[in-house]
């Protein structure tokens, strides 16, 4: 019985770190990585080192973002936010 009362605050602890901590950054990697699968072409994207472009091709790990006059090939998960979604047909 003492043992488990001596355990009890590493026990309370470590439920609370997973309430505040652990399950809200497990959410919010579920939402991003449905956000990157449901990337279309079109979208205007912000990347994870700030970079603005809109989705000009998409296969299965890399994406196409055209910047101004430039294409630029990146990793999926590199795509950080959509900022407006486009539409399909999209203007070369």
């Amino acid at each position: 019985m003492e043992t488990l009362v001596a355990l009890l605050p590493m026990i309370l602890i470590f439920v609370v770190f997973y309430f505040l901590l652990i399950r809200p950054q497990t959410k919010r990697q579920k939402e991003v990585q449905s956000m990157q699968n449901a990337l279309e072409r079109g979208d205007h994207v912000v990347t994870i080192g700030g970079l603005h472009g809109v989705v000009h091709q998409i296969e299965d790990t890399q994406i196409t973002l055209k910047c101004d006059q430039s294409l630029l090939k990146f990793n999926r998960s590199a795509i950080a936010e959509v900022t407006k979604k486009g539409n399909s047909s999209f203007a070369e």
